[in-house]
């Protein structure tokens, strides 16, 4: 099991280098946490949702990603609420303060069965478990579901992970490790200590003072990694910067208080000669080759957001300027002209009185139900080239076609309908939305895409046999897998 001083200390890529180096040791690894708060979000073969992070972990261990790996998933919606997944169904909605006194006895069962059914999978594998957090959290330890609770249930060798570039590292280890008790701090085998910068050669006697004080051996400290894993907090998605310079073309990122699902942009970050930038106040969207309006867990809260913000003056003026614009999941839906959520199942509370005004680019209508849809999805493509789409769609909207004089330029981007639309103007730019997340990890529609707008802009279209997206990603987690072999003593992780 790997612990974490804090949150954001790297525990979720030492799973992702741990079921690597497994793997390719011919063992059966396979990832679990057993509570995860996010909105970046992957949907398993069954339509059960989890984690985007532990769908990674499961690649990395050769595994396809199934909501067992992550048995409780938190959605939060703001206001301190959250929707509460269990084993890939959505179970309810729960605030804060009541969260552990409603959900726990029945989380903890959820967990152990979770357990369970990765244990019949999948005989005499090897259990990577993630931890959330900070292990002594001590005004939650009472209560807390998925770190040392776990930790004892399984007996677990666990790990703990610090983060030397936030300062303080001697307190963070030996902080934590004071505020375990006995019977804990018996199941901390090794330390690892990662983002280090510079020598690591000049920090032997930090790490000989660390190991004399706590007798646990350091297995290793990791250098800074510029690996691009998507973050679990999309606050942390503002302190993610592009390596490319003099890019060919620049994506805005409209960043939405409740933004989903923003692995869906991963591909476009590992894409040759990109740059994403995010958007989150007014402002002249003019230098943005394309505008991107990624899924959004309170669709009607974030075109509020857009609105106080006057960000939609700026994105109406882009689209009138004939710019590129793309909606995934609620982008597409804010693109469309009215929203109504008669159940109130997004948004604003008294919003089932009223059609909510969207951007109006597209004559779309979106109703919310009282059921999500949450489904594997392959289709096919007709624009703007014909191929085969795989992806996944999470959504509570059904959104339609507004029938009037004009909507014969609007067309479907599938065979399939409902899934996605697009008006093109063939001399400048496209307005287009999908339900489909994960459409860019499609190499020849991303790169059909992307080429659709060097084209109308002059610039040299990409080589459509370039290497894949899903070669990109395992050459990341291999690349991760070797910086741990090089820097971590392995053999002692392992045994």
């Amino acid at each position: 099991m790997v612990l974490g001083t804090s949150s954001g200390v790297g525990k979720s890529i030492t799973v992702i280098a741990i079921c690597r180096i497994l793997r390719d040791s011919n063992e059966n690894p396979v990832p679990f946490k057993g509570q995860n708060m996010s909105n970046n979000a992957w949907v398993d073969l069954e339509g059960g949702e989890m984690a985007f992070s532990q769908a990674i972990q499961a690649f990395a261990s050769g595994k396809i990603p199934s909501s067992e790996m992550n048995p409780i998933l938190l959605k939060p919606q703001g206001d301190s609420t959250s929707e509460v997944i269990h084993l890939g169904k959505s179970v309810g909605i729960t605030s804060a303060r009541n969260y552990y006194q409603n959900w726990f006895q029945s989380g903890w069962e959820i967990i152990k069965k979770g357990l369970s059914k990765i244990i019949e999978k999948n005989y005499n594998c090897r259990l990577v478990v993630e931890g959330a957090g900070s292990p002594v959290e001590m005004n939650l330890i009472h209560r807390d579901l998925t770190n040392l609770r776990i930790a004892k249930y399984l007996e677990a060798n666990c790990i703990l992970v610090a983060d030397i570039e936030r300062g303080g590292v001697f307190a963070q280890i030996i902080g934590t490790l004071e505020l375990l008790k006995p019977e804990e701090k018996k199941l901390i085998k090794g330390i690892i200590i990662n983002r280090f910068r510079g020598d690591i050669s000049l920090f032997e006697e930090g790490k000989k003072w660390i190991e004399k004080r706590t007798k646990i051996p350091i297995l290793g400290i990791l250098p800074s990694l510029n690996e691009n894993f998507p973050p679990e907090d999309s606050l942390d998605l503002l302190e993610r910067k592009t390596a490319t310079k003099n890019p060919d073309l620049e994506v805005g990122i409209i960043k939405f208080p409740s933004i989903s699902n923003f692995s869906d942009l991963d591909p476009l970050e590992n894409e040759e000669g990109i740059k994403l930038s995010w958007v989150k106040n007014s402002q002249n969207l003019d230098k943005f080759d394309v505008i991107i309006l990624p899924g959004s867990k309170q669709t009607i809260k974030d075109i509020t957001f857009l609105k106080e913000t006057r960000l939609i003056s700026s994105i109406l003026d882009y689209s009138e300027k004939n710019g590129n614009i793309f909606g995934i999941c609620g982008g597409l839906q804010m693109l469309g002209e009215y929203l109504e959520d008669p159940y109130s199942k997004e948004g604003l509370a008294s919003s089932h009185k009223e059609s909510i005004k969207g951007i109006g680019i597209l004559p779309l209508k979106t109703i919310f139900q009282k059921r999500k849809t949450t489904r594997r999805i392959i289709c096919d493509a007709t624009w703007p080239c014909s191929t085969k789409i795989e992806g996944f769609e999470i959504h509570n909207g059904v959104t339609e076609i507004i029938k009037k004089e004009g909507e014969e330029k609007l067309k479907n981007i599938f065979r399939q309908n409902q899934l996605g639309w697009y008006i093109d103007n063939n001399k400048k730019g496209s307005i287009a939305g999908s339900y489909v997340h994960g459409i860019f990890d499609n190499d020849q529609w991303r790169i059909n895409y992307l080429n659709l707008i060097r084209d109308k802009k002059g610039i040299q279209i990409l080589d459509k046999n370039h290497k894949p997206y899903k070669i990109k990603r395992e050459a990341i987690i291999n690349n991760l897998a070797n910086q741990f072999k090089k820097h971590i003593n392995i053999s002692l992780l392992l045994n």
